[in-house]
């Protein structure tokens, strides 16, 4: 049987992990949603180097475990003399991960939209940035919102990597809670149910848009 007793000891605890957990993954989602923009305009901008560097950052990033990403913004900088703290670095890293996933999502959406609209957009006076930004880039993000919803999904999930590196989240007081008890199950069973809160109510939403946008078609 679960002992839930742990659960109402050291509830401030599991309280304080959640909290932060969804202020990391709130930071990272805005952040990573305002950066794989960028990003995708830049993969399918007609300036090549904007091109390159677009190309560089997400074949890079993808290509690479999360873990060495955080590790960059808690390990390296500090090597050059930029400290952040551990939930700093570890919502940071989620960011820049997630946003090589996002920008992937929008560009797929970008390039789901008919050439026809933004040659009409250019043609009809609007600059190459006001066609993509009036035009272009409302239309692609209603068609990526299911894919993208599961993105943000995947991103609260990967929080629990700021438990590496004592970044403050559920799985950092997790680990002390197992620590303090002597218990590894039970606790991480209310670990999980707490990150359940989070991602149930994501992953109904992603869903009910989906089923809405595809009924709207």
């Amino acid at each position: 049987m679960i002992d839930f007793s742990i659960l109402f000891e050291h509830g401030d605890m599991f309280l304080e992990g959640f909290w932060n957990t969804v202020q990391a993954s709130l930071l990272a989602l805005v952040g990573s949603f305002a950066l794989g923009t960028i990003f995708a305009i830049f993969r399918i901008s007609p300036i090549r180097p904007l091109n390159w560097i677009g190309t560089a950052y997400v074949e890079f990033v993808r290509n690479i475990p999360l873990i060495l990403v955080v590790f960059l913004f808690f390990v390296g900088l500090p090597a050059l003399g930029i400290v952040l703290s551990p939930f700093v670095a570890g919502t940071l890293g989620l960011t820049v991960y997630t946003a090589a996933f996002i920008a992937e999502t929008i560009r797929a959406g970008i390039q789901a939209i008919p050439k026809g609209q933004m040659e009409a957009a250019r043609s009809s006076g609007l600059t190459y940035n006001q066609a993509m930004r009036y035009i272009i880039l409302p239309q692609a993000i209603k068609v990526v919102i299911p894919p993208m919803g599961n993105q943000f999904i995947n991103l609260v999930k990967n929080s629990s990597v700021l438990g590496v590196i004592a970044g403050l989240d559920l799985m950092y007081f997790g680990d002390l809670i197992s620590a303090e008890t002597f218990v590894t199950f039970d606790v991480y069973i209310f670990v999980a149910c707490f990150y359940l809160i989070l991602t149930l109510p994501l992953s109904l939403l992603v869903g009910h848009l989906e089923r809405r946008l595809a009924g709207s078609r």
